[in-house]
């Protein structure tokens, strides 16, 4: 709409947090404006802006528009004019602020960068909100401020430390061991801001440069002076690149005003459709299958049950004699409880903390002196909670207890029988099973405090309520809303989107104490039977006090639970219990004067000890003594280590393995970089033997440290990457700063096959194999500076065939072949000798632990866990307790029993997880504790085979998962726990475990049973069905899942696994669990894919989940698949070419379908034209033959060539790309291409055909580039040959249509991949997926959607990670990659997809790539 039009321009900017109006003259001036919280009520705050704005307006007409995330939804639905916001902003920075290069726009829940220029490009955060506004409101609160006071004290920091910024919830966890280790708030508030600076260029950057004319928008960055500056400096802006901006906060308001998608109204328009959004939301419903009450009656009875379990009280005023105190320095409340020599409570506090709790604890202590009577004295006191180590060192307390054991102490007194203690505090949450009155397996949240107390106090004040009336209110819910169980940023759209469909706040209460319960039962403790925990559950922390939180959890259970009636109390109390039980007789607890004196100052300093440089924060008390944080040894606090005679095979082997060898001299041919990273912690040996040789001087990157991530962290293509991956862009800028000019980096797709414990199979995971492939498409620098990158994919796992291909690889380097093979050969010696010289010196460790009775630690994880700054010191913090630290390599040799495993053993690097943890059952004096990095997609494999193997010979399970953050607060209290629970306990002598033979599906099964298999690809599954019954095979493809067989899946798998194997276990599970068809005659088919994928243990996931839901008695099997998994299934050659036909007819019918409909001129006329050729196909299927088969094809093509379209219309083309199943299936994708149509789009879907193709295509490259046979690559080519000529009648049919193209087959993908990825690629959709998307941009089509599973490995490589690369190949380029997850924000999902077509509509039609082959 032309500014002329009218004589005002009006924009409303509805976004996640706040509502902002401004009224903008003809010469684009700001007349009015408004900035304000909505507190989720978005129709109350538009119609209390209404009245302002009238009389600004009055009667004249004005051109109006609406954006914003939460401004979508009410557009929709009353139909005023909407503009997606990032092309808003792009709009006003055009108009007003013409000089911009680069604008980064931060919003309550969204963080953007809109690049300008030539190559304009517009990107949004996905799945993530952290480092957004609502993540600086929650920071904010944890330091018992708000924004703006966050401000002042970061305005005042000096220090910055390392925080989480990933999401609010994870850097809580971070910022309370900070709060507790006493750093000044100012430093933690300058960290906040540094943590978002990191957070918003290393999700959105991606590979480029956020350099010249720098504009910071949207309120965060307006209102927030020391968040701008932290911008400022990490990019290192001088005065002249800032662009002034005025109403920063309001740009996005002022682009809808300026939008050519405004349209003219008056007033009396506008109010209307404000009243029609009250009306809507006041009308709305939803459906619900969940109420935690019928009535008062009820909730009456389980009240009064609950007031039951109750701690003797006793009267402090009267009481005389000893006093024993317990202090639960707790991560956001401070508890104190006093008993008297007969146990009784006799003075109890509860107060939150405020960011402070050593100052709170100094308080509470003094209050309680005050009561304290002359014939009264302290006979001991005991600290537990976050706070312990600094409030026992502070307050001169007896002595301090890990926090689990007081919790149990405190359940123990309740009922003497407990079998389960869950323990849900501020932001942390414990289980533990007790058996024989000894904690068994100990499970705490990992760095996440989604579903703990702060959860529901984030929301309630996020609606401006007290937590308790807030959680009050859940109890008169009659449909409370299903917010799944992510964390609180992930949530607050999903409230949003509930409110706007009628949500009361009553609903989303009691939502969240249903998420609560979910959260702690099925992720963090990954239950699956509930008999496991007993029968006497006790449940304790201040959360169980909401009474909606406990009646969840009965009802989940389906049994009742005890709530101690001083439920937020336990710790302390448990605490009290435990002073008391010390015998202690006078207590060293500061007096009351002494309290009143007290001060504390905090200094912090980098210890120069060792490589680690660790930031040790010293906090100085009144009376001179000192404590220590941050310190990984006493070398920190000016001390000799005490324990450097406890052996650490950690240290020992990242010594050994880059300190051992000396780079020579006087190289005959010149240098050549090797980064430390990845593969290099296990090959290096081999690489800098082989280079060596050869006459190179190998430099290696330097040491790991923080500033190494912050290095390279722009060039990260993916943000939910593993630390350990994100640090490899870091070591190679590392190497290019010294000079390097040749860096080799090689892709080892196969690690070395062991042959002591042969395995199914010996991938390494698709980070570790073709990480160099992120390197080379992102790291634009190495070609700025000519840089010679080496990557070639090699077969290290064969001597002989990796020759040959170097010789290739290197033969620019005029290598002579005696040279690489001699080489070689001195290489995989070295190699050896590394992995001997470990194994000796972890023999000399076993030799001292049986020697002297020790108790070791098994420390497993990856060859890359052995460096300090991914293993964050955790080695020494256990060596420091006097435990012998030991790894899973260094055993790999040793016998130990042969564990029958539940999944497909197929990583080498995995293979040495199950052997240890098998080893370990046999050694009652060797505990393991598994490392994991955060991302680590594969370890939702790892950790669930690993802890079954331990807790079926009773032993104790401890992972520890680890990331950029180094604060060791949480994992000492699961190494103290763990010294706690192995101290406790009784041994129990090594039982083997029988094996149990899966049931099979046999010739009977094949003649009698229903087999059941999941849906995928509708079209395509549908005739694969009448298919498989044509050959006798009884299938039976079930409708899409519902909501609840998703919840299903979560509740079955572990949360961590790949989103297509929650929905294909959580539908195959509701069909069995709906009665749908006889388990007894029951049987279920899987595709196993076979490859360095997660899909391969899908069967067995699938067998697990069945077993855990009582249907064990189910067969599992493979259509496709290893030999041992298919059992009585064939498929003749005749069924293999009716599948191949079937799948050829469902893509054929997909894409013609998809081509017409968007324009047909008589509605409904493309999907009766798709069901008359879909039951013809099936009839052909059944009766038909080639002759007739190639007739169905032709006369497909030509009836939907000739239906009726309209011709002149244009419309945004989009493919839709990624991972296999989230592409095809409607629910995993969240109906993406529903949605497209329906906001005006074409859909382009690739062949299924070609996946199959794919996979058939691994042999020919396995051949050329590692080590497959000749013979396998021959049957690939006649496989795909097959194929195609069944193909063929619908290429040619396309081919001569007038409005389809027909598809590339697989020799093109692979060719035009290969211009970007290496083929070598193999892992999942691996290069498939790059091939996909450049032949969609070759044929014109730059709009593309890349699907994959949230966290899905390969695709961190292929997908993700080739975006860049592509964008500079095709200018013209419109990429988005959105994360498929249970826990999806929709709203976020749909403004991402509403972006990408809004710049799709802005350029129009585009012409053909000239890159086309």
């Amino acid at each position: 709409m032309a500014m002329s039009d009218s004589s005002l321009n009006v924009g409303i900017d509805i976004g996640s947090t706040t509502i902002k109006v401004v009224v903008l003259n003809q010469a684009k001036e700001i007349i009015y404006k408004t900035y304000a919280r909505h507190f989720s009520e978005i129709s109350r705050a538009l119609h209390e802006n209404l009245a302002a704005l009238r009389s600004i307006v009055g009667q004249q007409r004005f051109s109006f528009a609406l954006t914003g995330s939460a401004g979508m939804g009410v557009a929709q639905r009353v139909g005023l004019p909407f503009v997606q916001e990032v092309v808003a902003c792009a709009s006003a920075v055009r108009s007003l602020i013409p000089q911009t290069d680069t604008a980064v726009e931060l919003g309550g829940e969204d963080a953007k960068i809109t690049y300008f220029g030539q190559a304009s490009e517009q990107r949004m955060n996905g799945i993530c909100a952290g480092g957004t506004g609502s993540f600086i409101d929650h920071m904010a609160a944890l330091l018992s401020t708000d924004a703006p006071g966050l401000n002042a004290l970061a305005e005042k920091g000096k220090q910055i430390y390392t925080i989480a910024s990933r999401c609010g919830v994870f850097a809580k966890t971070d910022i309370q061991a900070l709060v507790n280790d006493g750093v000044a708030k100012a430093d933690i508030a300058l960290s906040i801001f540094q943590a978002v600076v990191n957070q918003t260029i290393g999700n959105l950057a991606q590979g480029r440069p956020i350099t010249g004319h720098i504009a910071f928008l949207g309120g965060p960055l307006y209102f927030l002076s020391a968040l701008r500056k932290r911008f400022i400096e990490t990019l290192k802006l001088t005065p002249d690149e800032i662009v002034p901006v005025n109403d920063g906060c309001y740009f996005v308001a002022m682009g809808a005003a300026l939008s050519g998608e405004s349209k003219i109204m008056d007033f009396g328009r506008l109010a209307e459709s404000v009243q029609e959004t009250r009306r809507e939301t006041m009308l709305g419903s939803r459906p619900s299958t969940f109420v935690l009450f019928k009535d008062e009656e009820e909730y009456a009875v389980f009240r009064a049950r609950h007031d039951q379990a109750k701690v003797p009280q006793g009267d402090l005023a009267s009481y005389t004699g000893p006093l024993y105190i317990g202090i639960d320095a707790g991560s956001t409340t401070t508890k104190l409880a006093v008993i008297g020599k007969n146990r009784e409570i006799l003075y109890t506090a509860y107060e939150k903390n405020g960011g402070s709790p050593l100052r709170s604890v100094i308080q509470e202590l003094k209050s309680f002196y005050t009561q304290m009577k002359p014939d009264q004295y302290v006979a001991s006191t005991l600290t537990t909670g976050y706070g312990e180590g600094i409030v026992k060192a502070a307050v001169h307390a007896d002595a301090g207890e890990v926090e689990t054991f007081a919790h149990l102490r405190a359940a123990q007194e309740f009922c003497p029988d407990v079998t389960f203690v869950l323990d849900i505090g501020g932001q942390d949450m414990k289980c533990f099973f007790v058996k024989d009155g000894n904690i068994g397996n100990i499970t705490l949240n990992e760095a996440c405090s989604a579903g703990c107390g702060s959860f529901i106090q984030n929301f309630a004040e996020g609606l401006h309520m007290q937590p308790a009336a807030f959680a009050a209110k859940a109890v008169e819910s009659k449909e409370p809303v299903d917010l799944g169980t992510r964390c609180t940023v992930f949530m607050n759209s999903r409230v949003k989107q509930a409110q706007k469909e009628g949500a009361s706040v009553a609903d989303i209460s009691a939502g969240i104490a249903l998420s609560v319960v979910k959260n702690a039962l099925f992720k963090v403790m990954q239950l699956r039977d509930v008999s496991a925990l007993g029968d006497h559950i006790v449940v304790q922390g201040g959360i169980f006090y909401n009474d909606a939180v406990l009646r969840a959890l009965e009802l989940l259970l389906h049994r009742d639970v005890i709530r101690p009636d001083i439920a937020g109390l336990m710790g302390a109390y448990g605490a009290a219990l435990l002073a008391l039980e010390t015998g202690e007789t006078q207590s060293t607890l500061l007096s009351a004067e002494a309290l009143d004196s007290f001060s504390v100052k905090t200094s912090s300093h980098r210890c120069r000890g060792c490589g680690n440089q660790c930031l040790i924060t010293a906090s100085t008390f009144a009376d001179g003594r000192r404590y220590f944080t941050g310190n990984r040894c006493e070398r920190g606090i000016g001390k000799e280590c005490t324990y450097d005679k406890t052996p650490n095979i950690y240290e020992y082997k990242y010594k050994r393995l880059f300190k051992y060898y000396r780079p020579l001299a006087h190289p005959s041919r010149g240098q050549i970089g090797i980064p430390r990273v990845l593969n290099m912690y296990e090959d290096y040996p081999f690489w800098f033997t082989f280079f060596t040789m050869l006459g190179y001087e190998v430099v290696l990157s330097g040491e790991t440290t923080a500033q190494t991530y912050f290095r390279g962290m722009a060039t990260v293509p993916s943000d939910s990457l593993c630390y350990p991956a994100k640090l490899v862009h870091g070591h190679i800028m590392d190497l290019i700063r010294r000079g390097i000019k040749k860096i080799f980096y090689p892709c080892i797709p196969y690690n070395i096959n062991d042959e002591i414990h042969a395995s199914d199979n010996h991938y390494n995971c698709p980070v570790v194999a073709s990480y160099a492939e992120n390197i080379r498409g992102n790291m634009d620098i190495l070609r700025e500076k000519e840089i010679k990158f080496l990557q070639p994919f090699l077969p290290l796992n064969n001597s002989q065939r990796l020759i040959e291909r170097l010789i290739e690889e290197l033969a620019e380097e005029n290598l002579k072949r005696n040279e690489i093979e001699a080489a070689v050969e001195a290489a995989y010696i070295e190699l050896e000798h590394y992995k001997k010289d470990v194994r000796k010196y972890g023999q000399k460790i076993l030799e001292r632990v049986e020697r002297e009775h020790l108790t070791a630690i098994l420390l497993a994880g990856r060859p890359y866990h052995i460096d300090p700054e991914i293993n964050h010191g955790i080695p020494e913090m256990i060596q420091s307790y006097g435990l012998p630290v030991l790894s899973e390599d260094m055993l790999y040799h040793q016998p130990a029993r042969k564990e029958a495993l539940s999944i497909v053993n197929q990583w080498s690097y995995h293979a040495r997880l199950y052997h240890a943890a098998s080893y370990a059952a046999e050694h009652d004096n060797i505990t393991l504790i598994q490392f994991s990095s955060f991302g680590c997609g594969l370890d939702a494999i790892t950790t669930g085979q690993v802890r079954a193997i331990l807790e079926e010979h009773h032993r104790l399970y401890t992972m520890i998962k680890l990331d950029e953050v180094s604060n060791l607060g949480a994992a000492r209290i699961r190494v103290r726990s763990l010294i706690a629970a192995l101290a406790r306990r009784q041994s129990l002598p090594y039982h083997s475990t029988e094996i149990i033979e899966r049931p099979r599906f046999t010739e009977e099964c094949r003649r009698t049973y229903t087999i059941i298999a999941p849906q995928m690809a509708p079209i395509q599954f549908r005739l694969l069905e009448t298919t498989l019954r044509k050959y006798g095979y009884r299938l039976v493809i079930p409708q899409m899942p519902d909501r609840s067989a998703i919840d299903l899946g979560l509740r079955y798998i572990h949360n961590d696994m790949c989103y297509p194997a929650i929905v294909v276990i959580g539908q195959l599970l509701s069909v069995i669990q709906s009665g749908q068809c006889d388990p007894n005659h029951t049987a279920i088919m899987l595709f196993q894919t076979c490859g360095a994928c997660r899909a391969t243990n899908y069967l067995n996931l699938m067998r697990t989940a069945l077993k855990d839901a009582g249907y064990g008695q189910v067969p599992v099997f493979a259509c496709v698949g290893r030999p041992s998994e298919t059992d009585a299934f064939v498929m003749s050659h005749q069924c293999s070419a009716d599948v191949t036909k079937s799948i050829v007819y469902g893509d054929l019918l997909m894409r013609v379908k998809n081509r017409v409909k968007p324009y047909e001129k008589v509605p409904g006329s493309t999907e009766r034209l798709y069901e008359k050729w879909m039951a013809r196909c099936q009839d052909e299927i059944v009766h038909g033959n080639y002759f007739r088969y190639q007739t169905t094809i032709r006369s497909i093509v030509e009836e939907f060539d000739h239906l009726p379209i309209h011709e002149d219309i244009w419309k945004p083309r989009v493919g839709i790309v990624g991972e296999i199943l989230v592409k095809y299936h409607p629910i995993a994708n969240n109906r993406l291409e529903e949605f497209l149509a329906s906001e005006g789009a074409e859909v382009i879907m690739p062949d299924l055909l070609n996946f199959m193709e794919y996979m058939a295509f691994d042999a020919i490259v396995k051949h050329k580039l590692l080590d497959g046979s000749y013979w396998d690559k021959l049957k690939a080519e006649i496989s795909i040959q097959v194929m195609e000529f069944f193909r063929r009648p619908a290429v040619k049919a396309l081919a001569k249509s007038r409005r389809f193209t027909p598809p590339a087959n697989i020799k093109e993908l692979a060719k035009l991949a290969s211009q970007q990825v290496s083929l070598g690629n193999m892992a999942g959709e691996g290069w498939f997926l790059t091939g996909e998307m450049m032949e969609l941009a070759e044929r014109g089509i730059y709009n593309v959607v890349c699907l994959q599973p949230f966290g899905c490995l390969p695709n961190h490589i292929t997908g993700k990670g080739v975006m860049h690369a592509l964008r500079q190949r095709y200018p013209d380029s419109n990429m988005i990659a959105l994360d498929c997850d249970a826990g999806t924000s929709e709203v976020n999902q749909e403004n991402r997809i509403k972006l990408m077509l809004s710049v799709a509509k802005e350029k129009g039609p585009q012409p053909i790539s000239q890159n086309a082959v």
